[in-house]
Order: structure tokens, then C-alpha cells, then sequence
């Protein structure tokens, strides 16, 4: 009996999940997901008309990319864009900064030392991480093997 009861409310719950709009959520993610690059690309065009050489200009534009993606997700605007856009919001560069700013504001009450210092890199602290030792172990074999 007690099985009959679980796979009748599974299949309750099933019923009454809502069903995921596919194909209008696949389109917002790309579509903010594009937006975003075009900004970023605005930003490199930008600095490149002001006579920034092309590594100069991309390193502009990566670190307004930063400032932007910090700076909405503390007026609490990128969390908006991204219960729209999902995985469209995590372009490389901005959902990084957002990774950071989003721990260190949840702990701010905690104090600057224990709340926003030690949860800044609560998600972006793997990442670092990993992104660090993988390209220190290709820059050792790009050495020996080139």
C-alpha cells in the first residue's frame, strides 16, 4: 500500500509541475545571451575608436564587461535578467563578476571581514582554481613540448 501512495503522488506531482516553455526560454537565453556580447563588443569598437591598439581595446572592454555585470547585480538588476534570460545571463565575463558580487552580498550583515571578504569567492573560488592550475599545467607542457 505504501508504494501505491508514493507512485500516486509522483505522478501527482508531475501533473501539476508546470511544463517548461521550451522554446520561448531557449530564445530569451539567446537573445540576452547576444545582447550582452553586443555590448561588450560595443565597448572593444569604442575603446578602438578612441585609438586603443586591438589587445588594448579587448582588455577595455573585458573590464567594463566586469564593472557592468558587478554593477547590476548590486542594484539587483542582473537577477532580473536572469530569472528571464537563464543561461543566457551567464555570458563568460558577467556572470563571473555576477558570481562574485551576488555570496558577498548575501553576507554583508556578517561584517566586511567574515561576511563579504570570505563568501566573495564562495562560487568563484573553484573556478579560479581550477582555471589556474589547468593553465599552469598547459603552460608546462606547451614548455617542454614546444
Amino acid at each position: 500500500m505504501d508504494n501505491q501512495m508514493k507512485q500516486r503522488y509522483s505522478d501527482y506531482v508531475k501533473q501539476k509541475q508546470p511544463k517548461p516553455a521550451l522554446i520561448k526560454n531557449l530564445l530569451w537565453a539567446f537573445v540576452v545571451g547576444g545582447l550582452i556580447c553586443d555590448v561588450g563588443q560595443m565597448i572593444v569598437n569604442t575603446a578602438a575608436s578612441f585609438g586603443y591598439d586591438r589587445e588594448e581595446a579587448f582588455a577595455v572592454g573585458a573590464v567594463m564587461m566586469i564593472f557592468l555585470g558587478a554593477l547590476l547585480t548590486g542594484l539587483g538588476i542582473y537577477d532580473q535578467i536572469g530569472k528571464r534570460a537563464g543561461a543566457g545571463s551567464i555570458v563568460p565575463i558577467t556572470g563571473f563578476a555576477n558570481s562574485i558580487v551576488s555570496p558577498a552580498m548575501e553576507y554583508k550583515r556578517e561584517g566586511y571581514v567574515l561576511g563579504v571578504a570570505a563568501k566573495m569567492f564562495v562560487l568563484a573560488g573553484p573556478v579560479l582554481v581550477y582555471g589556474i592550475a589547468a593553465s599552469v599545467i598547459i603552460g608546462f607542457l606547451y614548455g617542454i613540448f614546444s
